[in-house]
């Protein structure tokens, strides 16, 4: 289901406790991205972020994404309770209302230069902007990432191809993560053809599918990033996110 989030100019596609699985900015809105020079711990990306947002005339309540990148691969449990912590801060800055949390993200784990503690990569907000989309279609969006399980069946059985790393194996989990950020785009509103970015998280080689898969859907034209890093919770191997914003920096 589709949700308003008034306080940050936003709706948002709902998802689980710990984030949403996409949002999409309100007519006479945009959203922009802003990617850290340097990832910084939890704690200290918060409160970057509350100043960067203070600094731009927004409230707490226009983060409308997360980025963050992890030491390693969790555990179910300590997945769990580092999202605790996590929604926590969300839930002070008045963001979490009524178990609903309108804020996607995406969680990885580099496979080199790893950081020692959960950080954060980068962060998008909305911000009012004079001629921004007046329908979804044109609005500016981001998915939430998503790994090779869908969340509605058990862990880790559900899990597609669930160990299998072959060359089949791994075409199975693409072509379910790539059906879900179509699913999630269509359920935004968005529009898949203007999606401005496109990134891939694995350790495994992309190459076999990129004829395959990723350009079937329009993305080699686009352009992918690949993040060598693997998902966040043990035994996933495959994670996406796409997003359409106009307005990008580094801080």
């Amino acid at each position: 289901m589709l949700h308003d989030f008034e306080p940050g100019a936003y709706r948002f596609l709902e998802g689980g406790f710990p984030y949403s699985a996409g949002v999409i900015a309100m007519p006479g809105f945009a959203i922009k991205r802003v990617r850290l020079a340097r990832p910084l711990p939890v704690a200290a990306g918060f409160q970057a972020i509350h100043q960067h947002l203070a600094a731009a005339g927004r409230s707490p309540h226009a983060l409308c994404a997360a980025e963050l990148r992890s030491p390693q691969p969790f555990t179910m449990a300590g997945f769990e309770g580092f999202n605790r912590g996590y929604v926590e801060v969300l839930s002070q800055w008045g963001l979490v209302r009524s178990g609903g949390n309108p804020v996607a993200r995406s969680n990885v784990c580099p496979m080199f230069d790893a950081p020692v503690e959960p950080c954060f990569f980068a962060f998008s907000y909305t911000v009012p902007q004079a001629g921004a989309a007046a329908t979804p279609a044109n609005a500016d969006f981001v998915v939430a990432g998503s790994g090779e399980w869908p969340e509605d069946q058990p862990f880790p059985q559900g899990i597609v191809a669930r160990g299998d790393l072959s060359a089949s194996g791994m075409a199975a989990k693409a072509a379910y993560v790539l059906r879900t950020m179509r699913e999630r785009t269509q359920g935004l509103g968005g529009d898949w053809r203007g999606l401005t970015a496109a990134q891939v998280y694995t350790v495994h080689d992309i190459h076999p599918l990129l004829a395959t898969h990723f350009a079937p859907a329009g993305l080699t034209a686009l352009g992918l990033t690949w993040h060598v890093c693997a998902p966040p919770i043990l035994e996933l191997a495959f994670e996406m996110d796409v997003r359409r914003v106009g307005a990008e920096q580094t801080l």
